[in-house]
């Protein structure tokens, strides 16, 4: 296996492609997939960021310290439609359970299906034989019925960054039978957690009447594909070892941290109100504690981002207003980017890591902050239920973001953690994030494609005895009308 995957070229292929020059500032699941390049050859392929209204844009080849980038334009309608209308206002919302924020306007579709159907032609004279595909998330689920469709007949892998909400969430998108009947297309769909591949099942019975085999594959219309749990994981030594100890900001004051995307995905709202009814209920930490919130923009020319932007903003203002000093100032929110190379020292001056997603794929956050951690000294790490990575992280504090008392009690066991307890939690919290790395991601779900993928194409090519003996029919000289069919037995 291992030599495998050194001689045969692996392509990513995903929305967005990364600059390998920026890739040290890069965060969350672009580094596994960095990572993985780094160290296989193959090439990645998708969007180079820019708009531009070429008629017949021509792929650019890039490489860089012998990493190659196969990248394409989209046009500003391109943008509008699939990736800011199909892509973000209705299948991030509806994946993430939110039915009510979802946009369900007529043209977005076709335009989605139109950039999958450019990237396939634009990717198709790229591959070779030998070639592994590797597509990854929701921009993309039409990609390998369209690559199909062009002839490429080599494995192809999908695999979902976002998490899989209910199925009935599901059926309510209008295009939902086209979407299960893409997802046939490929040899594995790989998924963060055992949730998101019930949920998936269920999805693929209810749509497509897609049925479970005794071999564990599901048959969907008519094809079979694999359906599996790959979380995603970090690379541990990006984090460990900084000789930095946690400094407080002053001798009185314990950071918590918090850094997520701004999204409506995220609890952000529901994280504010739980800090300000924590510092109304135990006056004791005022002037204590500080939550740090980063928040770097996303998406802000979509509606609900820029309704959350606001309601942050005053719920920030109001909770400052209310209980800070002029030396105190209760919620430091930042509306940028956290610089990568910063974020060891900040997670390890962290008492507290707050982690709180209504709903979330993964969250390589929360595992980036325990490979942070002084392990005599450790911090705590406060986990939503609801994140994908609560699945393995037990060992966190475990909340539930919807209930505003839970989010306040959780916030006071945390401060109040004794050291043997903090050692205890962070020892099983560190060996799970060492042992399911971003290195054995790539290898585990790799392999799993290999066989996924020779198993379609067993299935798709007749036996040789079968072959051979239809070979022999075609060869055979024609007889009358009224004589018998010759009937090939094979078989034993």
């Amino acid at each position: 296996m291992k030599g495998q995957f050194l001689l045969t070229r692996l392509v990513m292929i995903s929305n967005r492609v990364i600059d390998f020059g920026a890739a040290t500032q890069a965060g969350g699941v672009t580094v596994a997939i960095f990572d993985t390049l780094a160290r296989h050859k193959g090439f990645w392929f998708g969007w180079n960021g820019q708009i531009d209204e070429t008629e017949s844009p021509e792929t650019s080849l890039v490489s860089n310290d012998g990493h190659t980038t196969a990248t394409l334009p989209l046009t500003a309608a391109d943008y509008n439609d699939y990736y800011l209308g199909y892509s973000n206002s209705v299948l991030w919302p509806v994946f993430h359970n939110r039915l009510d924020l979802a946009q369900f306007e007529a043209g977005y579709y076709a335009r989605y299906v139109a950039v999958n159907q450019k990237f396939a032609a634009h990717l198709a004279p790229l591959i070779e034989p030998d070639d592994i595909l590797w597509v990854h998330d929701y921009h993309l689920f039409p990609l390998a019925l369209e690559l199909r469709k062009l002839g490429i007949q080599n494995p192809i892998g999908f695999f979902l960054h976002i998490p899989v909400g209910p199925a009935q969430a599901l059926l309510a998108i209008p295009e939902h039978r086209e979407l299960a009947r893409a997802l046939s297309a490929y040899d594995l769909v790989g998924l963060q957690t055992h949730r998101d591949v019930r949920n998936l099942i269920d999805f693929l019975q209810q749509s497509v009447f897609g049925r479970l085999l005794p071999s564990g594959r599901i048959r969907a219309l008519d094809s079979e594909l694999d359906v599996g749990c790959f979380p995603v994981g970090i690379n541990p030594a990006d984090f460990a070892g900084s000789p930095i100890v946690r400094e407080k900001e002053s001798p009185e004051i314990d950071r918590i941290i918090g850094i997520d995307r701004l999204d409506y995905t995220k609890g952000l709202p529901q994280k504010f109100r739980a800090y300000g009814k924590f510092l109304e209920d135990f006056p004791e930490h005022r002037r204590r504690i500080v939550l740090s919130q980063f928040a770097p923009p996303t998406r802000e020319s979509v509606e609900a981002y820029a309704d959350i932007r606001a309601e942050l903003e005053s719920l920030s203002g109001a909770i400052n207003g209310r209980y800070g000093e002029l030396d105190w100032v209760p919620i430091n929110y930042i509306h940028r980017p956290m610089p990568r190379q910063e974020l060891r020292d900040v997670y390890r001056s962290s008492r507290i890591c707050w982690v709180t997603p209504l709903m979330d794929g993964m969250n390589l956050v929360s595992k980036e902050y325990i490979a942070s951690q002084d392990p005599t000294d450790p911090g705590v790490l406060i986990l939503s239920k609801f994140a994908g990575s609560a699945s393995q992280l037990e060992n966190a504090v475990l909340v539930n973001p919807y209930d505003v008392n839970d989010m306040v009690q959780s916030l006071h066991i945390a401060l109040k953690m004794p050291l043997d307890e903090r050692i205890e939690r962070h020892e099983k919290l560190a060996r799970i994030v060492r042992e399911s790395d971003c290195g054995k991601w790539a290898k585990t779900y790799f392999s799993a494609l290999v066989k996924a993928g020779k198993r379609r194409l067993h299935r798709s090519q007749p036996p040789a005895r079968v072959a051979d003996a239809m070979r022999r029919l075609a060869a055979a000289p024609k007889k009358k009308a009224d004589t018998k069919p010759i009937v090939a037995h094979v078989g034993g």
